[in-house]
């Protein structure tokens, strides 16, 4: 198991949360993903580790923006 955590710029609501929650679901090899709008963290699990380019793609085609 591989667990990495991304700062997400703009999640200010539940819609967001999930947005960007079921955009990352989508990237292969993710197995959970708990986004946290007070904090803008989102905590990706996977079986292995991540290309991180996909993850930052997914979360910009959900229209935001991984900061770092």
């Amino acid at each position: 198991m591989s667990t990495t955590v991304y700062t997400v710029k703009g999640m200010t609501c539940s819609g967001c949360m999930t947005k960007v929650t079921t955009a990352v679901n989508g990237v292969a090899g993710v197995s959970d993903v708990d986004a946290d709008i007070a904090t803008g963290e989102v905590t990706v699990v996977s079986d292995q580790p991540l290309d991180a380019r996909l993850v930052r793609s997914a979360v910009e085609k959900a229209g935001y923006e991984v900061v770092g």
